[in-house]
C-alpha cells in the first residue's frame, strides 16, 4: 500500500543543515511529504544514491525507488541536472546522461512518464571563435585523449560509451574499421559555464537550498571520520517564506533567461548569479554576465558589518570581491574577519597530477587572500580543517595536500557568509569569479536576527571543540580566539587535536600556483 506522509505548511521552518548525512534524509522527507508538484535544479543528481532515512528505506534502497514511489503517489517530478561539455568534462557529462536514463526508467516503473520532466541542461553560451583557434592545440589534445581511451575498449563497449556521451560522437570521426579519431574542422563549440545551482521547492510552500549535490560521493557526517577525498562538509537550508515563491519562479525561467528567451525578474529574497551567450560573439571566453545579484549582496551587507565578517567558501578567487573586503578593513579598524577554505582545492588536493587551470585557481586564491590579509593584519583569521587524527597513508597523488599539519584535510563544499548578526547569505556560490560572474547559482538572503544567529552559531561551533567558551563567538575576541585554538591544534599530535580548526597554509598554496595571462579568472 502507497504510504502518504504529511505535509505541516501552517508551520514556519528555518533548518541548517551540515554535511550531507542531514541534509539527504531532510531531502528525502520533501520527497515523501510532497502533495502535488517538486521543481529541482541540482548539477549532479544520481538516482543510484543510496537513501538515508528510516522513511525513506521504506519505499526503497534507492534514489530512483524514492522517485518511482514519489510519481506512483501522483506528485509531479520537474528537475533540471547540469550537462556538461563533452570535450572538457566527459566523465561528467557521462553521469548527466546516466542519471537521466535512472530518472526516465524510474518513471517507466511507476508507469508515470507523464509526471516526471526531467532536462539535461547545458549552459548555451560558448566560446567565440578566436579563443577556440588559441587554444586549438589544447582542445584537440582532449579529443585525441578521447578518442584514444574508447578506441582501446571493445566494440561493444564503446559503442555503449558512445551512447552514455550523446554530446561526444559529433566531435569525433568514425573510420571505415570503427576506431574513432578527432574532427579536424569545423572547431568544435566549447561551453565553459554551468548551471551550479542547488535547491528544490515542494509543493511551492518549502525551499531547500545551499551548497550540496545528491551523489555518494558527497555523503559525509559531522564527524568527518573518513578518509580525506571522501569528506565533503556542505550547508543547506531548509525554510519557508517569501524566497520559496522567488525560488519557483527562478526553476522556471532560468533555461529561459539564460537562452536569451526572456529577461529575469526582480527578486528580494533569493539571489542569483545569471549570465547569456553574447548574440554574435568574436573574441569572448565566456557568458556575458546577466544578474549578479549575489555578488551585490556581498558587497552591500559586507557594507553594513561593522564588527565580524565569516565566511566559509571552497574557492576565494575573485579579487574584485577581496579589494572591496580590504577596502572596509581600512576603512574600519573594529571591522574583523574569519575565513575558513579547504586546506587545498579538490582538483590539487586529491588528483595525481595538477592541471594548469588549477594552478591558476591557486594563483588567484592566493592573490586574494594575501590582499585582505595585508588590510586587516591582526584582525583575521585565515582557517582550514583536517581531522583530529593522524594521516593513515601516504597521499597518492605525491603533492602532498590531501593532508595539513599530519592530519588528513576536511574538505570544505560550504558557501556561506555571514555580516555580524544581521544578515547573512547561503547559496550554491564560491567567492570566485566563476560563481559571481558566469554560472547559474542561487542562494537566500537572511535577514531576520534569530535566523542569522541559529546559522552563524551552528556553523561556527562545527569546527570548534565541544563546549566552545562566548569567545569565539563574540565579535571583539573571536579572532584571537580561533587563532589562539588554530595554533594549538598545530603545536598538538593530530590525535590531541580540539576541535577541526587549523591555519591555512597559503605558502603550500603559493609553491603550487601559476598565472595564466590569457586566461580569464571567471574560468576557475
Amino acid at each position: 500500500m502507497l504510504q502518504r506522509f504529511s505535509y505541516r505548511a501552517a508551520e514556519p521552518v528555518f533548518e541548517t543543515l551540515l554535511t550531507a548525512a542531514e541534509c539527504y534524509p531532510a531531502l528525502e522527507r520533501e520527497f515523501l511529504a510532497a502533495q502535488e508538484e517538486i521543481w529541482a535544479g541540482f548539477r549532479i543528481f544520481d538516482p543510484e544514491t543510496r537513501l538515508r532515512s528510516p522513511e525513506a528505506r521504506q519505499v526503497g534502497e534507492r534514489w530512483s525507488d524514492l522517485v518511482t514511489h514519489t510519481l506512483r503517489r501522483g506528485v509531479s517530478i520537474n528537475i533540471a541536472i547540469t550537462d556538461f561539455d563533452p570535450i572538457a568534462m566527459p566523465r561528467l557529462h557521462r553521469a548527466t546522461w546516466r542519471s537521466v536514463r535512472g530518472l526516465v526508467a524510474a518513471a517507466e516503473i511507476a508507469e508515470a512518464p507523464a509526471r516526471l520532466r526531467v532536462v539535461a541542461a547545458m549552459h548555451p553560451a560558448s566560446t567565440a571563435l578566436a579563443p577556440r583557434l588559441c587554444f586549438w592545440p589544447l582542445i584537440f589534445m582532449r579529443e585525441w585523449r578521447l578518442a584514444g581511451w574508447l578506441n582501446r575498449l571493445a566494440p561493444e563497449i564503446r559503442a555503449n560509451a558512445l551512447r552514455e556521451m550523446p554530446g561526444l560522437p559529433s566531435r569525433l570521426v568514425a573510420r571505415a574499421d570503427g576506431r574513432l579519431w578527432p574532427r579536424f574542422w569545423p572547431l568544435p563549440r566549447i561551453y565553459p559555464a554551468t548551471h551550479h545551482h542547488k535547491l528544490a521547492v515542494f509543493d511551492r510552500r518549502r525551499l531547500y537550498i545551499g551548497g550540496l549535490d545528491l551523489d555518494e560521493r558527497r555523503f559525509d557526517t559531522p564527524s568527518h571520520d573518513r578518509d580525506a577525498d571522501e569528506t565533503w562538509h556542505d550547508v543547506q537550508l531548509l525554510l519557508t517564506g517569501p524566497a520559496v515563491a522567488e525560488a519557483q519562479q527562478h526553476l522556471e525561467t532560468f533555461l529561459a533567461v539564460t537562452a536569451g528567451r526572456s529577461e529575469p525578474r526582480r527578486h528580494r529574497h533569493l539571489l542569483r548569479t545569471l549570465s547569456r551567450a553574447l548574440p554574435r560573439p568574436i573574441f569572448s571566453f565566456g557568458p556575458t554576465p546577466l544578474v549578479q545579484e549575489i555578488a551585490d549582496a556581498h558587497e552591500h551587507m559586507a557594507r553594513k558589518a561593522r564588527r565580524m565578517i565569516y565566511l566559509e567558501t571552497q574557492y576565494f578567487r575573485d579579487l574584485k570581491l577581496a579589494r572591496y573586503f580590504a577596502r572596509l578593513a581600512e576603512e574600519r579598524p573594529d571591522l574583523s574577519m574569519i575565513l575558513i577554505l579547504p586546506g587545498a582545492p579538490e582538483e590539487v588536493a586529491f588528483a595525481r597530477r595538477i592541471s594548469p587551470d588549477a594552478r591558476f585557481g591557486e594563483f588567484l586564491q592566493t592573490r586574494a587572500v594575501r590582499i585582505i590579509q595585508n588590510a586587516f593584519g591582526r584582525r583575521i583569521f585565515v582557517g582550514a580543517a583536517a581531522q583530529p587524527r593522524g594521516a593513515e597513508r601516504r597521499c597518492v597523488q605525491g603533492h602532498g595536500r590531501d593532508h595539513l599539519n599530519g592530519a588528513p584535510i576536511v574538505y570544505i563544499h560550504a558557501k556561506v557568509s555571514v555580516f555580524d548578526e544581521h544578515a547573512a547569505i547561503v547559496s550554491s556560490a564560491n567567492l570566485n569569479g566563476r560563481s559571481l560572474r558566469w554560472d547559474t547559482e542561487a542562494g537566500v538572503a537572511l535577514t531576520d536576527r534569530t535566523q542569522v544567529r541559529a546559522l552563524r552559531r551552528r556553523v561556527m561551533a562545527h569546527w570548534l571543540p565541544a563546549g566552545a567558551g562566548a569567545a569565539f563567538f563574540d565579535p571583539a575576541r573571536a579572532v584571537s580566539a580561533w587563532r589562539a585554538q588554530a595554533l594549538a591544534n598545530l603545536k598538538a599530535l593530530p590525535e590531541e587535536r580540539r576541535g577541526f580548526v587549523l591555519p591555512y597554509d597559503v605558502a603550500a598554496a603559493e609553491r603550487d600556483a601559476k598565472d595564466l595571462p590569457l586566461v580569464p579568472p571567471e574560468l576557475v
